[in-house]
């Protein structure tokens, strides 16, 4: 998460609203530990990651829909199977379960 702070300070300073999320669980194996955080400003910006480059994508359109829609945290999980290894590109044959939120302060 530390890695991310200084992205973070940036975007709050300059009055963008901004979503984090958070590796909370892996059932397998996975790309990165639970703690992993990953950032997204209201208009797209990335710092940090949740699974080495594997979903950020989706993660990012997660993060976006949170903060346009009505703003509620959400679980979300990423996992293979067929469909989700070409949407996404986990590949790894775990899942990972991310929490994702608006940063409200």
């Amino acid at each position: 998460m530390k890695d991310i702070l200084d992205d973070i300070d940036r975007w709050r300073a300059a009055g963008r609203r901004v979503a984090v999320a958070r590796v909370v669980n892996i059932e397998g194996s996975g790309p990165r530990d639970p703690g992993a955080a990953m950032a997204v400003s209201e208009d797209g910006e990335v710092a940090g990651s949740v699974s080495g480059g594997c979903v950020e994508g989706a993660v990012v359109g997660e993060a976006l829909g949170i903060l346009n829609g009505d703003g509620n945290p959400k679980l979300v999980k990423f996992g293979y199977s067929d469909d989700e290894a070409f949407a996404v590109g986990l590949t790894c044959g775990g899942i990972i379960h991310l929490f994702i939120e608006p940063l409200t302060w």
